[in-house]
């Protein structure tokens, strides 16, 4: 197939080290809210807390690890230490007695994809050109939904077939989250540079000057409407989707957003990178005012593929566009102030979302965040980036 030929090696192997690494994640996240909800007791206010606290944590440490990218010899070091550390935390979850000790592990974990992702997506844009970026970022990002698709269907069969136990289900995950980390240390190489850049060390952490900065401010209003998906799935539980096919629907959400992704990544090649995200912030406000009014598991189910869309539109391409606005110099803080734009609004989010339901209900809290989406996309329709740095190839 086009869309797969051609790839550096450096873009495979991470391809399948995010789908091993989905897999064993994605085994635990579905039935994260459920487990909360029943198991420790805990109401939509506190996962609001957690997962708001967990997505932030992640942001502000993959700013300094971006940071620590451009300045280290080989960025691989880094990835290997991200993916470890997240690996051991991740399945503690099954020992966890308290939300309070959820929010600790969930901590950890977030903390290792803190420490990896700006170093590896940086070493992905070193390794293909302008005109493969959002191809090369599709690929990754679809494979990571590959892994997020056989997650929650690998759960659910250990649950229909092996055991009741959530537990032991969050126990069996560490299995693939270990073997993506030692295929890390077997087949990725960082050959990028012998020394590290000899650059002064006042204003290292500074955010890049030029076009990325006016995006980065609208990504963070964008951010504030974006919530944590865990709260789709509470919504899906209570329209009457029962647990076992909780985790079928997150599998279905991950499908198309595998099957979308690297398409809409090879469009923002020809087309620009730019207008692709607009779309892709349209179809999230639609998405969650849908989601105010869903009344139905079938209106859910349509919901969750209409949802999958907006990833497929943003995920590979907004990657691809902040490589494309920064020197490659530059890229690894780049990144990681992608990030933490993100993560710096991800607590917000969540705690506001979470607030406007145990309050409002959930139809208000979605449209609340449908209304910000939209504010946020208009604004990136009328804020046109100037010059884009001169692109030096890998």
């Amino acid at each position: 197939m086009k869309l797969f030929r051609n790839l550096p090696g450096t873009v495979v192997v991470f391809g399948l080290v995010s789908l091993l690494t989905d897999i064993s994640s994605e085994m635990i996240y579905p039935l994260l809210p459920l487990f909360l909800t029943t198991a420790i007791g805990a109401g939509p206010a506190f996962l609001g807390i957690i997962e708001g606290v967990a997505e932030s944590t992640a942001a502000l440490v993959k700013l300094f690890s971006g940071i620590m990218a451009d300045r280290v010899a080989n960025r691989k070091g880094l990835v290997l230490a991200g993916y470890g550390v997240s690996a051991v935390a991740r399945p503690l979850i099954a020992l966890a007695g308290s939300a309070g000790q959820v929010l600790a592990i969930r901590f950890l974990d977030r903390t290792g994809k803190g420490v990896r992702t700006a170093p590896r997506d940086a070493l992905i844009a070193d390794t293909v050109a302008y005109g493969d970026r959002g191809r090369a970022f599709g690929f990754h990002r679809s494979m990571d939904h590959a892994g997020a698709l056989i997650g929650p269907l690998l759960a659910s069969l250990l649950l229909y077939t092996v055991t009741r136990n959530l537990r032991t289900v969050f126990l069996l995950a560490a299995i693939p989250g270990l073997a993506a980390v030692l295929l890390i240390a077997l087949r990725v190489r960082d050959s990028r540079r012998a020394t590290p850049p000899q650059a002064p060390a006042a204003g290292l952490g500074r955010l890049p000057a030029g076009p990325l900065r006016p995006y980065l401010f609208v990504l963070f209003l964008f951010t504030l409407g974006n919530s944590s998906d865990a709260f789709l799935l509470l919504k899906a539980s209570h329209t009457g989707v029962p647990a076992a096919r909780v985790a079928q629907l997150w599998a279905f959400f991950h499908l198309v957003k595998m099957f979308s992704v690297m398409p809409f990544g090879a469009l923002s090649d020809r087309i620009g990178r730019r207008g692709v995200i607009i779309a892709g912030w349209g179809v999230y406000a639609l998405a969650y005012a849908g989601f105010a009014l869903a009344t139905s598991e079938a209106q859910v189910w349509g919901l969750f593929a209409v949802y999958g869309l907006f990833y497929g539109l943003t995920e590979g391409v907004e990657k691809a566009y902040v490589a494309d606005l920064a020197m490659p110099a530059e890229r690894g803080r780049a990144f990681g102030w992608f990030n933490f734009a993100i993560g710096a609004g991800a607590l917000p989010a969540s705690l506001i979302f979470g607030t406007v339901w145990q309050w409002y209900g959930s139809r208000a809290a979605f449209l609340c965040g449908a209304l910000i989406a939209g504010a946020a996309m208009l604004l990136l329709a009328v804020c046109r980036p100037g010059s884009l740095p001169t692109e030096t190839p890998p």
